[in-house]
């Protein structure tokens, strides 16, 4: 689990690159590397409040060990205090 200050969402990452997605920690943040097709899942399913998984890493590893996942959460007061 990281926190983050902010998150960065790019959606320039290439199919021909090998990867589903790509995370990397910049500064006090994150930057997501994603594809442009699940870029437009990301917007939709941030425009419906839906919970959504970005599953990193090569395209061929078997098992994916890294996601990003965003949650949407009812208690705000209960998270990122401090």
């Amino acid at each position: 689990v990281t926190g983050a200050s902010f998150v960065v969402f790019n959606g320039a990452l290439k199919r021909s690159s090998g990867f589903l997605a790509k995370s990397s920690i910049v500064e006090d943040g994150l930057m997501v590397q994603i594809t442009e097709e699940t870029m437009r899942n990301l917007r939709q399913a941030l425009r419906c409040k839906e919970d959504f998984k970005i599953p990193c890493g090569k395209v061929d590893a078997g098992d994916i060990k890294e996601y990003v996942d965003i949650c949407w959460v009812e208690d705000e007061d209960k998270t990122n205090k401090g």
